[in-house]
This record gives C-alpha cells, sequence and structure tokens, in this order.
C-alpha cells in the first residue's frame, strides 16, 4: 500500500492538509501576503508545466521510481534539476501564505526533505546508472534545486 501512495504529489498534499489544519490554531492572512501567495503559486504552476512539456519533448517518463530514456538538461533543466519538485515546494509556501497558515511554515523545509531523501537521491541514482558521465557532468554544472551561477560544484 505505502508502495502506492509513495509519489511526490501524495506528500504534497499530506504537507498542504497539515498546513491548512494548522489555520484552526492559528491563521492571520493578509493582504499582501496573500498577493505574494498567489504569485508563489503562479510561479510554482508555471514552473511545473514548463518542466512538464520538457519531459513530453523528450519522450521520458516524468513518473518517479522509473527509468528514464533520456536526460534532460536543457530549458528550465538548466536552471534546476528537479524543477517540478521545487515548485512542490513553492506551492506549498504560496499556500501557507494565501492562508496565513504561520505554523505550516516548517512544512516547507521538511517537504524539500522528504522530496530529496526519497525521491530525488534514487532518481539521481538512475541517472548515474543509466547515463554515467553525462549524469555526472550534468550533476556538476547545474544545482539540484537552483542554478547558483558562481564557479565550481553547485550544491543546492
Amino acid at each position: 500500500m505505502l508502495r502506492v501512495l509513495d509519489y511526490p504529489p501524495i506528500w504534497l498534499l499530506a504537507a498542504l492538509a497539515l498546513a491548512w489544519a494548522s489555520t484552526f490554531v492559528w491563521a492571520a492572512p493578509g493582504a499582501m501576503m496573500v498577493a505574494a501567495g498567489w504569485a508563489l503559486v503562479a510561479l510554482a504552476a508555471a514552473l511545473m508545466a514548463i518542466a512538464a512539456g520538457r519531459f513530453l519533448r523528450h519522450r521520458t517518463t516524468i513518473v518517479p521510481h522509473r527509468v528514464p530514456d533520456a536526460l534532460i538538461t536543457d530549458g528550465i533543466f538548466a536552471l534546476s534539476r528537479n524543477p517540478i519538485y521545487l515548485a512542490d515546494v513553492i506551492l506549498l509556501a504560496g499556500f501557507i501564505l494565501i492562508w496565513g497558515a504561520h505554523l505550516g511554515w516548517p512544512l516547507v523545509p521538511a517537504l524539500a526533505w522528504v522530496l530529496q531523501r526519497r525521491f530525488i537521491l534514487p532518481e539521481e541514482a538512475r541517472l548515474r546508472a543509466a547515463f554515467g558521465p553525462q549524469a555526472e557532468a550534468y550533476f556538476n554544472r547545474t544545482g539540484r534545486w537552483v542554478h547558483l551561477p558562481q564557479g565550481g560544484r553547485n550544491a543546492i
């Protein structure tokens, strides 16, 4: 049963549900927070759509736990190795702002940690196995979460 539920959208929905539930304890949305939250939601949706388009263009799986047919390194993937996971975290932050769910803020790094441990690290291992030095070169030049333009290994 856990394998059926072990997908990033399920973890995102769980974090969203916990953040929303925290509003019953304390919620203090403000107009600026709501506007900023919707901006983050829009950014997250755009990142997801752009990344999904790259998967379609390269005709490879978007589904975690599967071995990809292609290593996507262009477009949005030149800025982040994991734009959809980044979008998940941004989406959660956006809804926390919209709802004024201040008690939900610890869920943002918690979700990032879960996504990295349960999905990103195993996906990187599959990419290394499938694409070898090409994957390693991509990992060295593009950040796991975001690309930082300074020289050297990109660790974020």
